[in-house]
């Protein structure tokens, strides 16, 4: 059998013996184990996309998730056992999708936490990138959505546009109406309240600096005063 499936079959015994297979009615999706398996299987993945796990990356994991109370050994192991081979991630991220069909606006969080993991060394190389797109493929997040999330983390100054999902040609207006609805849609008071956990708070507020920064600069390039502040709240 091949390194990658050898690995396969040793996560999914753990999963087994810690008994991630279980799930309580009335828990919501991303506080149980299944979730907690396959985001934390995917991001040892992503870790190991490059090549090279860092301990960097696995110490970002660990405060961007909220691991469950008494399971912090065993995902520990497992994440260790997983980021071994990048091979199979395509799986997790497919598992993730379909746990999260119903909260688009968490599976984007998930999507910003792993960018997040994987930008921390201040790299992002290109099999991650490769990597990244693939699981926003898995998520069902368009290539827009997706290029405009991947502009938060990987720096591009000319292209303040592509942050804010915008053609360059956008009128004033509808640039002030667009920078109002993404602060809207990415404020973390508004997410928290509709369900997106704390723990991705970090990556929430990487986003709405960077829709902010982009939004300013892009009102610079045109000669405006920025009003951003006003703007800021939900």
């Amino acid at each position: 059998m091949e390194r990658g499936g050898v690995i396969r079959n040793a996560i999914a015994s753990v999963w087994a013996r810690v008994g991630f297979s279980r799930r309580s009615a009335n828990a919501p999706v991303h506080r149980t184990v299944a979730f907690t398996i396959a985001v934390t299987t995917l991001a040892a993945k992503m870790a190991k996309a490059d090549g090279v796990a860092l301990r960097i990356e696995a110490e970002a994991f660990e405060r961007l998730f909220r691991i469950p109370a008494g399971e912090e050994k065993n995902v520990r192991r497992l994440y260790n056992l997983a980021k071994r081979d990048a091979a199979g991630y395509e799986a997790y991220a497919i598992k993730i999708g379909k746990l999260l069909k119903d909260e688009p606006e968490l599976l984007q969080s998930v999507l910003e936490s792993l960018f997040h993991i994987a930008t921390v060394d201040g790299i992002l190389h290109p099999h991650e990138d490769q990597f990244l797109e693939t699981v926003a493929q898995r998520f069902g997040i368009s290539r827009t959505d997706y290029s405009a999330i991947r502009a938060s983390f990987v720096h591009d100054p000319a292209n303040p546009y592509e942050i804010l999902g915008v053609r360059p040609d956008i009128s004033d207006a509808e640039l002030k109406s667009r920078h109002r609805a993404l602060v809207k849609m990415n404020h973390p008071d508004r997410l928290v309240a509709n369900g997106i956990p704390v723990e991705f708070r970090a990556a929430v507020d990487r986003r709405l600096a960077a829709i902010n920064v982009a939004y300013e600069m892009i009102l610079k390039d045109r000669g405006l005063k920025p009003r951003v502040v006003e703007e800021r709240g939900p």
